[in-house]
């Protein structure tokens, strides 16, 4: 029995224990406890439950709007009377591309998109400040260009790209205003009330001409953009979809379809007897998933169409895995008495999608407790989904969290797990490498924990390292080293909590699995340093050939005054420098910086901090070609020697 069904169990025995001192609270103990029973429609096999008519799901909405208990789970608002529902292609890379590195990813076969992508010969960075795409001959080195670019309209903002031999894929978000029950110029069939429409859109370029870009294909679906994923030429794109809730839909609620538009044509994604059913139904939401052939124009596009939501997404070569959580609150004429003996639950819902060539099919679902960190936290092996999660929450005095890391089976039913890992601490990065596992959680000390998850019956936490810090991002060297990228930290004085100063690397060797050991490590700056690859793996660039190690810096130093004067651990430092941090990193003998390259020819003002995530003069992404690395801001692209760092080339954007 699962701690999920104990707890279950234990607020049932209290509820009933309460209803027998006080019947006048029989309604709202009625509901806590019925939600659990009621009677739903269930998946069978690899089908998710689907709606009979357009009006049955206009109900669901219906009622989500009129409902008084919103922020709870809704459980029954799901007719049972539900049924079960089953190009042009253009070539020609050039055959002497020279070594080059590709955006860092966290699975070995499967892209993910990003700001900035080479194939080699080319690189196609997007500027953020002009909302264009910029595609530059980087090879060689000294013949560094402009050819073009690529610009959109004013309401369109691109926002990641993919590259697949001479085909370049650009995905964005669009809006088109609403005022009362204006009808949208280009969702001539929608209402949208009082909302903009937010679209999502996908342009791909035929880019064998390098100077003059062709527009291929244009699509428009209804939906925020999340993420996507690459596979081969197909790619997968999961997108949600809120709904606001307008009269009209009574009448026509063939309306409260997500809907697409090619070549000004208008049409919803899929029929209303197409749509799938997640449940628990938390708010009004689709997630779609949609897989676009990069290169072939011509190809329809596969749709999943569901009532649900994604909070994370983790794709291997075979299966896509989107995570949901649900926030199970406690209804309020109880709420005071259950927070103090049952918080509030999070319960993880993971959904399974099987992808072959562009075809998308639902699989199967499971839970798990507890929140997901981000898509590091999941990972498919042998058949296996693993997926670490954090309880509760964590504060400077104590909470109540804990951390759990669980296996699934391929049906994502729970085979094994390890619960109640540091209480009062909470996850802040996570790896899983074949049938081995690291986590770190954070509080006051960085507790390192290696997991053996050869039994998927009983995992277990083989080692743990306890050092100050925390590591943000783990990312694999070899088979025996880890490095770990995040802040050091001083415990305060008075309460749990300990202060983060400046960026810390560390290298942990794992080759004694059981006693993990931090062996090399270096540090930049003082409190206030900050990286974009602290929050985003894609701006981490290494090679483990070339013991090469890049990461951007926006550096904060404290004063030989304030030195003197030990400040408080709480001190922010003044910024000196932001730029790209060149290591040569060796498992043997650990870290040696090489050099720094900075994008501001004049200094680096302290006042620019302000602007450090919008300041088109702040290196994002570095990359390498041949013998020489890349780095770009969002008006340069600077070209170094990796030998020496001596500058050869510098190109403005």
């Amino acid at each position: 029995m699962t701690n999920l069904h104990l707890k279950k169990l234990t607020v049932i025995g209290l509820i009933l224990l309460i209803l027998a001192v006080d019947l006048g609270l029989g309604i709202g103990i009625y509901y806590l406890v019925n939600r659990d029973q009621v009677k739903i429609p269930e998946a069978k096999g690899d089908k998710l439950p689907t709606f009979f008519s357009c009006s049955e799901l206009a109900k669901v909405f219906k009622e989500y709007e009129n409902s008084n208990s919103r922020n709870d789970v809704l459980y029954d608002l799901i007719s049972p009377g539900m049924k079960m529902t089953t190009a042009t292609q253009e070539s020609g890379a050039n055959s002497t591309t020279p070594s080059h590195s590709e955006t860092n990813v966290q699975v070995a076969g499967v892209d993910e998109a990003d700001i900035v992508k080479n194939d080699g010969n080319y690189i196609y960075t997007l500027r953020g400040s002009t909302k264009e795409i910029v595609i530059v001959k980087a090879y060689p080195a000294d013949e560094t260009k402009v050819l073009s670019r690529i610009t959109f309209e004013s309401n369109e903002t691109p926002t990641e790209i993919f590259i697949d031999g001479n085909n370049l894929m650009v995905v964005g978000s669009s809006y088109e205003n609403g005022d009362g029950n204006e009808i949208q110029p280009m969702m001539e069939k929608m209402i949208y009330p009082y909302y903009s429409t937010n679209l999502t859109f996908v342009k791909i370029y035929s880019v064998y001409n390098h100077e003059k870009p062709q527009i291929r294909r244009d699509l428009k679906f209804q939906g925020t953009y999340q993420t996507s994923r690459k596979i081969d030429d197909e790619v997968y794109f999961v997108l949600n979809d809120y709904k606001y809730w307008d009269e009209d839909y009574v009448d026509q609620p063939e309306l409260l379809l997500p809907q697409y538009q090619e070549n000004g044509d208008t049409k919803p994604l899929c029929n209303c007897t197409d749509v799938e059913a997640v449940l628990p139904f938390r708010y009004p939401n689709y997630l779609n998933i949609i897989s676009v052939s990069i290169s072939d124009y011509s190809k329809d596009f596969d749709k999943e169409v569901i009532l649900g939501g994604s909070d994370n997404v983790y794709a291997s070569l075979n299966n896509l895995y989107v995570a949901n959580t649900t926030y199970m609150q406690n209804q309020p004429i109880l709420k005071e008495m259950f927070n103090y003996i049952f918080p509030t639950q999070e319960i993880t819902t993971v959904y399974k999608f099987a992808l072959e060539n562009g075809n998308i099919t639902y699989k199967s679902k499971g839970d798990v407790e507890g929140t997901v960190l981000n898509q590091f936290s999941m990972d498919e092996y042998n058949d296996y989904f693993r997926v670490a999660t954090t309880e509760g929450h964590v504060s400077r005095g104590g909470g109540n969290s804990s951390n759990n890391v669980y296996v699934l089976d391929k049906e994502l039913s729970v085979t094994g797990s390890v619960n109640n890992i540091a209480p009062g601490e909470q996850i802040y990065s996570a790896r899983f490498m074949g049938d081995k596992g690291y986590v770190v959680t954070f509080q006051k000390v960085d507790p390192f924990f290696t997991l053996d998850l050869k039994d998927p019956k009983n995992p277990k936490i083989l080692g743990q390292l306890k050092i100050p810090g925390y590591s943000d991002y783990l990312h694999p060297l070899d088979e025996n080293h880890i490095l770990g990228l995040g802040k050091n930290t001083i415990q305060a004085e008075e309460g749990g909590f300990a202060w983060y100063q400046g960026i810390k690397i560390a290298i942990f060797d794992v080759t004694d699995f059981a006693h993990p050991k931090e062996v090399f490590k270096t540090e930049i700056g003082d409190r206030g340093t900050d990286s974009y690859a602290l929050h985003d793996h894609k701006a981490f660039l290494y090679d483990a050939q070339k013991e090469l190690l890049v990461i951007p810096v926006m550096v904060a130093e404290l004063t030989e005054e304030q030195k003197v004067q030990s400040e408080a651990p709480n001190t922010y430092g003044n910024y000196t420098f932001q730029g790209a941090y060149v290591y040569q990193v060796d498992v043997e003998t650990g870290f040696k910086l090489k050099g720094r390259v900075t994008h501001y020819d004049n200094g680096f003002s302290k006042d620019r901090y302000y602007y450090y995530y919008s300041d088109d003069k702040s290196i994002q992404r570095s990359l390498y070609i041949g013998d020489n690395l890349y780095t770009i801001s969002g008006t340069m692209i600077k070209v170094n020697s990796l030998s020496d760092l001596k500058e050869i080339k510098k190109v403005e954007l």
